[in-house]
């Protein structure tokens, strides 16, 4: 593993880079939806898509927050 952060120094920052945004996104969909908030379902929005950049992820994540808001 030391090898491979030596060779690819940035690696360990992006996964980490990575982490704290998925956090944010995931504090945000719990805090604004309360008692709404279902992690099967978070984890199904996250993923559907499959890679993408930050940015969208964070797009996709908000319609999906707003999505989940207006479910009965």
């Amino acid at each position: 593993e030391l090898q491979r952060y030596i060779g690819w120094p940035g690696q360990a920052t992006a996964y980490k880079v990575g982490e704290i945004r998925l956090r944010a996104v995931r504090t945000r969909a719990e805090t604004e939806l309360g008692d709404r908030f279902d992690v099967r379902r978070f984890h199904d929005a996250l993923l559907v898509d499959g890679p993408l950049p930050m940015a969208l992820l964070d797009e996709r994540m908000d319609r999906w927050i707003a999505e989940e808001k207006g479910r009965p």
